[in-house]
């Protein structure tokens, strides 16, 4: 069995990468899923949410006002309020999805696509925790792979997502924001045990992809299973 971890930068390609593992028989489930589902209604983490940002992140159905959220977040300095209350909930999350994928198959390799995974031990770390899943993400992945872009590029990528056809100054602003609270590649790459970079070549993400699979296969044979608590 193996744990790893799929990370990069906002626009950086990661949820491609995961496309392709999942192809080659990867077990993946993404971060950005899992905190979706938990902040519906009726979930312990959109209780909390509503307690700490109050009822002006509720709509009038009854949902998350997800864009006041993340304005809340974003722009006015509230971003690890958010976090605090979504990340462990979604590291919990990850942690018993990844016991059933272990029970059914004890070869598997069991990726999470996230784009936090460092930056979620450092926030632990500044709020002054020192041990545990959230400051320490080596509790969490054998293994983390990086997917690298230039940040224009991952500039580029996000406005196209978010405003097809045509560039938003707003988008891109946003992509600067989110990718000022995120650590530089340098540092993920420093710390990464493989490194795919995009250079938007299909062909040679898919070969890269590929040659990193073969080794996790491998080394899934080899590693035991972490202790039940991790």
């Amino acid at each position: 069995m193996l744990r790893v971890g799929l990370t990069g930068g906002l626009g950086s390609g990661k949820s491609t990468i995961a496309g392709y593992f999942r192809e080659l028989g990867a077990h993946v489930i993404e971060a950005d899923d899992l905190g979706r589902a938990l902040m519906e209604p009726g979930q312990p983490v959109f209780s909390e949410i509503v307690r700490v940002f109050g009822e002006e992140v509720v709509t009038s159905d009854g949902r998350l006002n997800r864009p006041r959220l993340a304005q809340l977040a974003f722009q006015q300095g509230r971003l690890s309020e958010l976090n605090a209350i979504v990340h462990p909930a979604v590291i919990a999350a990850q942690r018993l999805w990844m016991q059933q994928v272990f029970s059914q198959d004890a070869n598997a390799v069991a990726i999470v696509e996230s784009a936090l995974i460092f930056e979620v031990e450092r926030d632990a770390r500044q709020r002054g925790e020192s041990e545990g899943v959230l400051a320490d993400w080596r509790q969490r992945f054998d293994k983390v792979v990086v997917v690298t872009a230039p940040d224009d590029v991952k500039i580029g990528r996000y406005v196209a997502r978010v405003s097809p056809g045509a560039w938003s100054d707003q988008a891109a602003a946003d992509a600067r924001s989110r990718l000022a609270r995120q650590l530089p590649d340098a540092e993920k790459i420093a710390r990464a045990d493989y490194v795919i970079e995009n250079t938007g070549d299909l062909t040679l993400l898919h070969q890269a992809a590929a040659a990193i699979w073969s080794n996790l296969v491998s080394l899934s044979r080899q590693t035991p299973a972490p202790p039940a608590n991790s």
